[in-house]
């Protein structure tokens, strides 16, 4: 396995409980297609949705974090849809889905705006001009207000799905 250097990163400026979610639209994007979606209308479909921020498509922790969503059953569960965020296009996230047998959806944000919008961004080291979303857990009722956030504060990071799932009150079975 390849060692990375662990590197703190600045702090994240992320919405918190109880703050309305900053509103976008963006394509959400299946494994079959995508359509231009408002996170307000995506919202209202369940009791609670979990926008996953995840560093870009392809890299081992956007792979790893979907992974471990998947095994631990956090999509539908109590009322629950997962909803991810990536910097991708719509034909790079429908590959991601369809090569890692995933039942979500994800809003394909090429240019990084939603993760600036929610304070979650970060550059990508070495790279100029080139940014990605830092591993982050927003929880949002119907309404879009913010219940829970989490983000990554040194790459790579990992979230504490154990200590997510107490605090969300998830209820997987």
């Amino acid at each position: 396995m390849p060692e990375f250097d662990v590197v703190d990163l600045e702090p994240a400026s992320h919405p918190e409980p109880g703050e309305d979610a900053p509103a976008f639209t963006r394509p959400l994007v299946t494994d079959e297609f995508w359509e231009d979606r408002s996170l307000s209308s995506v919202v209202t479909e369940s009791e609670r949705t979990i926008l996953v921020f995840t560093p870009m498509i392809g890299s081992f922790l956007a792979t790893y974090i979907w992974d471990e969503l998947r095994e631990r059953g956090w999509s539908g569960a109590d009322g629950t849809q997962l909803v991810g965020v990536s910097a991708a296009n719509p034909y790079t996230v429908t590959r991601f889905l369809e090569d890692n047998d995933l039942e979500v959806r994800l809003f394909a944000d090429p240019a990084n705006d939603v993760a600036r919008a929610y304070g979650v961004e970060h550059d990508v080291d070495g790279m100029a001009g080139i940014s990605e979303p830092r591993p982050a857990i927003i929880a949002l009722d119907s309404d879009g207000t913010v219940e829970h956030a989490w983000a990554a504060e040194e790459w790579p990071e990992f979230p504490d799905y154990d200590a997510l799932e107490s605090e969300l009150n998830l209820d997987l079975e």
